[in-house]
C-alpha cells in the first residue's frame, strides 16, 4: 500500500539529502558534547548549559530525521563511519577557547542550514509536504540559535557604537 501517494523516483533524492542532514547532525551533536565537556574559563557556566541545550535539541532532531526517512519507506544511515564520510560538518579539537568553539558552531550552522535548503528543494520537487514542514521548522530554530551565538560573540560596545547599523 502506498500511503504516501508519492513517487519513489522523486523520494530517493529526498532520502539521500535527509541522510546527509542526519550525518551532519550526528557530527554536530558529538562536537557539542565535546565542547560541553571541555569548556573552560569565565564563560564556563553559560556555555556549559548552552551546549547541553544545543546537543539535546540536536539529539531530538537526529531521531526525527531518521524517523522521517523511515516514514518515507527507506532506511536511515546509522554507522558513524558513514556519518563522518558524508558529513560537511567535521570533527573539532576539544581544546579550544570559548570564542573558537562559538565560531566553529556558527560555521557548522551555516553548513547545516545549506543542507536543509537542499532537502527543501528536493522535498518540494517530490511534493513531500511532511518533510517540508519538518525542515522548515528546523531552519527557523537553527537560524535563531545562530543569531544568539553570533550575539554572544560580539562586544557590548559594538551595539552602542553601531545602534543603527545592521547586526
Amino acid at each position: 500500500m502506498n500511503y504516501l501517494n508519492m513517487s519513489d523516483e522523486k523520494l530517493v533524492p529526498v532520502v539521500v539529502e535527509l541522510n546527509t542532514l542526519l550525518a551532519n547532525y550526528h557530527v554536530y551533536y558529538q562536537k557539542l558534547r565535546s565542547f560541553h565537556w571541555n569548556i573552560l574559563g569565565k564563560n564556563f557556566f553559560d556555555l556549559h548549559d548552552k551546549f547541553e541545550e544545543l546537543y539535546t535539541n540536536a539529539q531530538t532532531k537526529i531521531d526525527e530525521i531518521a524517523e522521517r526517512v523511515l516514514t518515507l519507506k527507506y532506511h536511515p544511515i546509522s554507522k558513524m563511519s558513514d556519518y563522518l564520510e558524508i558529513s560537511a560538518v567535521k570533527e573539532s579539537s576539544p581544546l579550544l577557547t570559548d570564542t573558537e568553539m562559538i565560531e566553529i558552531l556558527i560555521n557548522d550552522h551555516k553548513m547545516i542550514l545549506a543542507q536543509m535548503k537542499v532537502v527543501i528543494d528536493h522535498a518540494n520537487a517530490a511534493g513531500d509536504e511532511g518533510t517540508l514542514d519538518l525542515i522548515g521548522a528546523y531552519i527557523r530554530e537553527l537560524e535563531k540559535a545562530s543569531w544568539m551565538l553570533n550575539a554572544w560573540s560580539k562586544k557590548t560596545s559594538a551595539q552602542l557604537n553601531n545602534s543603527m547599523v545592521k547586526a
